[in-house]
């Protein structure tokens, strides 16, 4: 997609010219609920106009706190579509964690649900300091205090839909799209800046490349809070004219019924999702032949694993891509002739109109074969960090290369393969977790005097947490007590699945914690 050639949009106009191209043909299906391309699009000005009648500025941040469903989608182009600023909040955030983020972002509007699996969100937040929040929205269930989503649409009936077309044509493709955000080595959550025109063309980029087709039935197992459930899932889809079906819960049984009723074409995730179809006792007895395309990612995928997801589960196309959220979410990808070897031992080439380089510590390039942090540049890169200059300075340099933080080999093809990482960031099915982050949580927990976290290797999510913890004079802790206290302040996927007690910390000269010599310990001991 050369760079003379290419028209910017905004997420309205794409939303507009799918109707426009797709008419009638359904755009998604939830339960019972489906609706067509048009539909969609009446959607969008209808939820439009309720921002409006809420007040929503060009530039307001709205938050959605909500599992996979059609009302998310929604509730997002609606706000886009007038001038609103996205800050999606994982699911698995507890209170403290998700009202961080609500204050960070400034967000005024709330849209969550009554529950999910088990967990209030609205009660998740009592006692929370929120200045800038004005409204709780449901989107579906009941909790008191919060406006259904029925009435939150009806209170805009009053605002004409040209007002809210007159707002969309005003938006431009540098104007501001979402803030998601991302821990870092601080250990405290960064908002990601990203734009309209930036996502949108990454993503028709990486749709076209991975091969995304209009007749695909895309099954979006993937949480839309995250970049690969938000951007390769529903913007790709709408993008390419697929037909949508969101997964609230990931339930194997269900997904694997899903795929003959509905013809499931398009299936994304990480390697783990693959995996436990392969190992699913009654695969054998579903018809698979209808699926085609499985881009993957997130961690390591073994040959043999492409090999067979191509020969058992009957994929057409298996294709592994590399991103973060600071690039839009996509850096390089595997292209559909890519052999199965290649898959699995590179992350891909840079997409087309990104450069991309490994370099020394100094900033040079290094020459193939050699070891490498990652640095790209285009098109993708974030606008910066929110309301943190000096982070993103860091992060940037003075000409536009983001600095990863990964270490990676790249050949004399330009194909990347990930080795390490600079940070201590590491992933559990498909979740980033950052040590930093869980150490200071558990510092905060009574009778811990010091923490440090590792990632350790992990059967089923690939890595888990470790937490090696000196306590405080006189303190009793036991790794049953820490566990139970980490499952009630923090995400799951963050939870340390074993704990060490040391007297002391392997220190450096300048008194940071060696964690090479923790993961030294942690090989020679059982996860």
């Amino acid at each position: 997609m050369p760079a003379d050639n290419y028209s910017a949009r905004t997420l309205p106009r794409v939303v507009a010219d799918a109707a426009a191209a797709y008419g009638e043909r359904i755009a998604i299906t939830d339960g019972d609920v489906r609706l067509s391309y048009a539909g969609l699009n009446a959607a969008r000005v209808q939820a439009g106009r309720a921002f409006i009648a809420a007040g929503l500025e060009k530039g307001d941040r709205i938050a959605i706190w909500a599992p996979n469903i059609y009302q998310w989608i929604i509730a997002a182009i609606g706000a886009q579509s007038v001038g609103g600023v996205l800050v999606p909040l994982n699911t698995r955030l507890k209170g403290a964690e998700a009202a961080y983020i609500l204050r960070a972002s400034g967000a005024r509007l709330l849209f969550t649900v009554g529950e999910f699996l088990g967990v209030n969100y609205c009660e998740q937040l009592q006692g929370q300091e929120l200045p800038a929040l004005e409204q709780t929205v449901l989107l579906a269930g009941e909790a008191a205090g919060s406006l259904p989503w029925e009435d939150f649409l009806a209170a805009g009936e009053g605002v004409a839909p040209e007002l809210v077309e007159r707002r969309a044509a005003k938006l431009l493709p540098e104007d501001v799209l979402d803030i998601l955000f991302t821990s870092g080595t601080t250990g405290k959550p960064k908002g990601v800046i990203t734009c309209h025109g930036q996502n949108i063309r990454t993503f028709e980029t990486w749709s076209a490349t991975v091969g995304l087709r209009s007749d695909d039935n895309y099954l979006i197992i993937n949480p839309f809070f995250h970049s690969f459930g938000y951007k390769a899932g529903w913007l790709a889809a709408i993008i390419r004219g697929a037909h949508m079906l969101p997964v609230k819960s990931f339930d194997l049984d269900e997904v694997l019924a899903r795929i003959p009723r509905d013809r499931i074409s398009m299936i994304p995730g990480p390697p783990t999702i693959y995996q436990s179809l392969l190992a699913h006792p009654g695969r054998q007895d579903h018809d698979l032949s209808s699926l085609r395309l499985a881009v993957t990612g997130a961690a390591p995928v073994p040959v043999e694993l492409v090999r067979q997801m191509r020969e058992e589960l009957g994929f057409e196309l298996v294709v592994t891509a590399y991103g973060l959220t600071e690039s839009c979410g996509v850096v390089s990808i595997c292209r559909a002739d890519d052999s199965a070897e290649r898959i699995s031992h590179s992350s891909g080439r840079a997409m087309d109109g990104v450069a991309m380089k490994c370099v020394d510590p100094s900033g040079d390039e290094v020459p193939p074969g050699e070891p490498g942090e990652i640095w790209c540049r285009g098109f993708n890169v974030m606008r910066g960090y929110l309301d943190d200059p000096e982070e993103t300075a860091r992060a940037i340099t003075a000409d536009g290369w983001l600095r990863t933080g990964d270490v990676g080999v790249m050949d004399a093809n330009g194909y990347v393969r990930i080795t390490d990482r600079i940070k201590d960031m590491f992933i559990v099915g498909g979740f980033n977790c950052y040590p930093a982050e869980i150490e200071n949580s558990l510092c905060s927990m009574p009778g811990v005097a010091r923490a440090a976290v590792i990632g350790v290797a992990d059967e089923r999510l690939g890595e888990v947490a470790r937490a090696y913890i000196v306590p405080a004079p006189g303190a009793e802790l036991d790794e049953a007590a820490v566990i139970a206290w980490c499952r009630t302040n923090m995400a799951n996927y963050k939870v340390p699945r074993s704990v060490r007690f040391v007297e002391a910390f392997p220190l450096n000269a300048g008194g940071k914690v060696l964690k090479t010599e923790l993961r030294r310990l942690a090989a020679d001991e059982p996860t």
